[in-house]
């Protein structure tokens, strides 16, 4: 869990994730949150499906009935996933209205007995991703308290987005952004808890920062700098793992998902649900936004294919990489 790109609703889908892949071989990816009931109930080859080249892959999961949330985990071990991760982090509205995400904060024993019956039902890696604190609590004694609680449960680690959140006054969007970050809190909890793995998530920009958050935790999560900039990702193998970087550019970890596009068209899927992942591809190219703007126009149309995309990067020149990229 070295480094980890975050689960995020509406985004982190599974043509997402597998377009992430070929820029990073090494970082772990997780899937958009998924409820227990959907779990259960649902349908799950839609909602849990995923590709073999996503491994490794986490399922995030939603929830704060215990035996519920062991059945999912155990569904989601038998699909394949790497590890199983608890969300006690979001802050929508509805979720609060389901009696999980941050609220569950405030019920730090609960969450122990989610995590321990989770432990109970799989044997990969069971995991808890959570904020400093919630609304008026002291984030020393709330995230000590929820800590504790994961800990003697039994959780392989513990990922901390470093803010709090606001359940009451900030929308999930502002809880993103307005609470201010505090990446010594975090540092604080690895110093206390030294043998638990404490990973740090939270307004993280590039692979730089994220290596030099690794001098205090064990691993560090990226979240919209990874989605909204994708070519950042290809700097991640060379630098957090000193590993060669899978593609050279971000016109080529492009041109690399045309197999995987291909099969996707062939099942069905509109060209859209892929290439909406991929506007954020190009920083400060010549032709990036003639780029975004044949994507968002052409590539949406019914019936759009491959060759919409050709010409999309046919409007982006083999001039140059990004500065982080070529420094990696």
């Amino acid at each position: 869990m070295k480094f980890s790109v975050a689960p995020m609703m509406d985004w982190t889908d599974r043509h997402c994730r597998f377009f992430h892949r070929l820029m990073t071989r090494r970082a772990r990816l997780y899937t958009e949150m998924v409820t227990t009931g959907a779990v259960i109930h649902g349908d799950r080859a839609r909602l849990l499906g995923f590709d073999p080249a996503e491994h490794p892959v986490a399922l995030q999961l939603g929830g704060s009935e215990p035996a519920a949330l062991a059945a999912a985990a155990r569904i989601g071990a038998d699909l394949g996933y790497d590890e199983i991760n608890l969300n006690v982090g979001c802050p929508s509205d509805r979720v609060q209205g389901g009696r999980f995400g941050a609220c569950l904060m405030a019920e730090p024993a609960l969450v122990g007995d989610c995590v321990a019956a989770m432990k109970a039902a799989v044997a990969v890696p069971v995991t808890v991703k959570c904020r400093i604190g919630v609304d008026d609590q002291d984030p020393e004694q709330a995230l000590d308290a929820l800590t504790r609680a994961v800990v003697a449960a039994g959780t392989d680690a513990l990922i901390v987005h470093a803010r709090k959140a606001w359940l009451k006054g900030l929308s999930p969007k502002e809880n993103r952004e307005v609470p201010p970050l505090d990446y010594d809190r975090v540092y604080r909890l690895k110093r206390a808890f030294p043998d638990l793995p404490v990973v740090l998530n939270g307004g993280v920009a590039s692979a730089e920062e994220a290596r030099a958050h690794l001098a205090h935790v064990d691993g560090v999560m990226m979240g919209r700098a990874a989605y909204q900039e994708p070519w950042r990702l290809i700097a991640v193998d060379p630098l957090i793992f000193g590993a060669p970087a899978p593609v050279a550019s971000p016109k080529a970890a492009a041109e690399a998902l045309f197999p995987y596009i291909a099969r996707a068209l062939a099942r069905g899927t509109r060209l859209h649900a892929v290439t909406r992942h991929l506007h954020g591809l190009f920083h400060a190219v010549p032709g990036a936004r003639a780029f975004r703007r044949h994507l968002a126009t052409q590539c949406v149309k019914p019936g759009a294919g491959l060759d919409d995309l050709r010409r999309a990067l046919d409007l982006v020149p083999e001039t140059g990489v990004p500065a982080e990229i070529a420094a990696a």
